[in-house]
């Protein structure tokens, strides 16, 4: 039979154990500070896309050099915004914009490439979060619908007015975000309204012949005209020029007027 004195020792050991276990318990779940408010509000909208393999590029006679040949490209799973990031949300870290087409529900517009990582920036010490931009192959297999794609020209539809807002609809301007149909992750505008920044240094021989795992060409560049990556075509673009699988560029320090961005975050 143990002894009276084990007893005591073995009753002291449980309870500072169980009161360990209390205060951890209150620590973590009375205390724990809640998300940011703008955190709160991205999270919201973000939409999970499951990794998977897709044809990036295109093979038909009308892709320019830049977006030739297809060839099998594999991405991990990541989160996007279901839309472009609006003034609204850009205004409530940045305090206010330039844009061009002012109203809080349009996105965030006249901005460069620079000026998006710096909101970025800004937006992730506030919150304390990861946000980043896309590569170009996470957008492109977001834009096609990732692992639930339907093999449409545009993102969502075959045809591009259920979709986007371009040149022969837009009336040379940006809309408010999520007016036409989203793809089939339930993501609007990843075609037309603005264009949207990527991670990617804008690199004809790393797009055609770098890994196919994950690509990324992320380049911290000091010279203002080194050329970025920009996808999902504008409201400026034609019908022609706006399909998934097209490329553009623009020098990372200029402002452009139909250009912006949109959020997206690691899973892990």
């Amino acid at each position: 039979m143990p002894s009276a004195t084990f007893k005591r020792v073995a009753c002291f050991t449980l309870s500072g154990l169980i009161l360990i276990a209390a205060t951890s318990w209150v620590n973590n779940e009375l205390f724990a500070s809640p998300p940011h408010p703008v955190m709160q509000q991205i999270e919201a909208d973000m939409v999970l896309v499951e990794g998977g393999t897709f044809k990036m590029g295109s093979n038909l006679p009308e892709a320019s050099r830049a977006e030739t040949p297809a060839r099998t490209v594999s991405v991990d799973s990541f989160y996007i915004s279901k839309f472009e990031v609006t003034q609204s949300l850009f205004e409530s870290v940045m305090g206010s914009s330039m844009s061009y087409f002012s109203d809080p529900d349009v996105p965030v517009n006249n901005l460069s490439w620079q000026q998006a990582n710096y909101f970025i920036e800004q937006l992730n010490s506030l919150t304390g979060a990861n946000y980043r931009l896309p590569t170009e192959a996470e957008w492109e297999y977001a834009a096609k619908g990732g692992n639930k794609s339907q093999g449409f020209i545009y993102s969502g539809s075959d045809n591009i007015d259920d979709v986007a807002w371009y040149s022969e609809n837009a009336s040379n301007r940006a809309h408010p975000v999520g007016q036409k149909k989203p793809n089939e992750l339930g993501l609007y505008d990843m075609t037309g309204n603005v264009g949207e920044f990527v991670i990617d240094a804008y690199d004809e021989g790393f797009y055609r012949y770098g890994p196919t795992d994950n690509p990324n060409n992320a380049q911290d560049s000091k010279i203002g005209l080194a050329h970025k990556s920009v996808r999902g075509g504008s409201f400026a673009y034609d019908e022609t020029l706006s399909e998934s699988y097209r490329r553009d560029f623009a020098s990372q320090n200029i402002i452009m007027a139909d250009m912006g961005l949109r959020l997206v975050r690691d899973t892990k």
